[in-house]
């Protein structure tokens, strides 16, 4: 049998493995976008993961017979999934698809930290002088990280509207959920949050898009990806986070994500990676450290 210490050693390893693991995940999302984009219209591809999602969480849910939430945390979860899966995911496609150069949707999205630091009173959370400055320190260095990247091609008040829906989406939905529900079994509570998202995604997907599916491996393996790593286990990973940790704390984990995807670019499609990138990901880094610290 185990030691009690020794299984505290564990879930203090598992509980610091957490923060990066959900980065690299999240981060996946833009390249599971620019294999999957080319070959399906933006909604319809969100609409399909959400009922595949909830298709694995429903086999979750009924092998474990995991509890399912009283009527009034139902309605906060519904709330919650229509911000952060709707609202975000829906966004952020759908700028990408219409032509929005990656850096600079994770330019506009990853100012969420601020917002939710500017929001954290609202939860009773009294973000510090050093915390402010890990965070504007976080910001820059995601700015000199994309700003090479940036291209006027593809911008637009309609893509940028997009973008900036996409971040109220997410900082608001995460306060809301941090705020009226940060306890609740992962496995039912996901499932009312993409059944929420879907049925919303899925009739603007009937009434605004054209074109189908254009099945192939590129398409198949963005679709699993999206469902297993990140629908599932990426938000689980992200409510776990919130329901253990400040908001401003969680919030800043976004700076990352962008750096992570421009690395993850630049090995998988072999795009460029400069100087001024690797200087910007060492001060995001540090700007991160800075508002992690106790």
């Amino acid at each position: 049998m185990q030691s009690p210490a020794l299984t505290a050693g564990h879930r203090a390893a598992l509980a610091a493995l957490a923060p990066p693991l959900f980065v690299v995940l999240w981060a996946t999302g833009f390249i599971v976008a620019r294999y999957g984009l080319p070959h399906a219209p933006p909604l319809a591809f969100l609409a399909l993961r959400f009922a595949l999602a909830i298709a694995v969480l429903l086999v979750m849910v009924v092998l474990a017979r995991a509890p399912w939430p009283d009527r009034a945390q139902g309605w906060h979860l519904v709330v919650s999934g229509l911000l952060i899966q709707a609202g975000y995911l829906s966004g952020v496609w759908c700028a990408i698809a219409l032509g929005m150069p990656a850096g600079v949707s994770a330019l506009i999205v990853n100012l969420q930290p601020i917002l939710t630091a500017v929001a954290g009173p609202w939860l009773g959370e009294r973000v510090t002088r050093r915390q402010w400055a890990g965070l504007l320190m976080g910001f820059a260095g995601v700015a000199l990280v994309v700003g090479d990247k940036m291209s006027a091609q593809g911008l637009s008040a309609v893509t940028v509207g997009l973008c900036v829906l996409s971040l109220l989406s997410i900082t608001a939905g995460t306060l809301y959920q941090k705020r009226y529900c940060p306890s609740f079994d992962l496995r039912t509570g996901s499932t009312i949050q993409y059944a929420a998202s879907l049925a919303v995604v899925l009739p603007l997907s009937l009434w605004l898009e054209r074109g189908g599916f254009a099945w192939n491996a590129e398409l198949l393996l963005a679709l699993a990806w999206s469902v297993l790593a990140l629908s599932v286990g990426a938000i689980f990973l992200m409510f776990a986070l919130i329901r253990r940790g400040a908001a401003t704390k969680i919030a800043s984990l976004f700076y990352l994500v962008p750096l992570v995807t421009v690395v993850l670019a630049w090995l998988l499609f072999d795009e460029g990676f400069t100087p001024l990138a690797a200087a910007g990901l060492v001060i995001t880094t540090v700007g991160v450290a800075i508002v992690q610290r106790r």
